[in-house]
């Protein structure tokens, strides 16, 4: 198994979300819950048209990291 950074983003519209160490590999939702879920689903669906395209599966390497600043407000 394994594990891959996603990144979920607010959308004018909803929220979109990508995984950095998979280019294509993207979702959209209306809400934050869905897009999750659609992400998740396309994880295993981008990796399989990788491997039917003869293609190496990406190691994933991408790190997440929140850092905490003081702001001027």
């Amino acid at each position: 198994m394994k594990r891959y950074a996603v990144v979920i983003e607010k959308t004018e519209d909803g929220y979109g979300a990508h995984v950095p160490d998979l280019p294509g590999c993207i979702a959209a939702g209306d809400t934050y819950e869905e897009t999750e879920q659609l992400i998740r689903e396309a994880i295993p669906f981008h990796l399989e048209g990788l491997a039917l395209n003869g293609e190496p599966i990406p190691e994933p390497v991408t790190q997440i990291e929140y850092v905490e600043v003081e702001t001027a407000a």
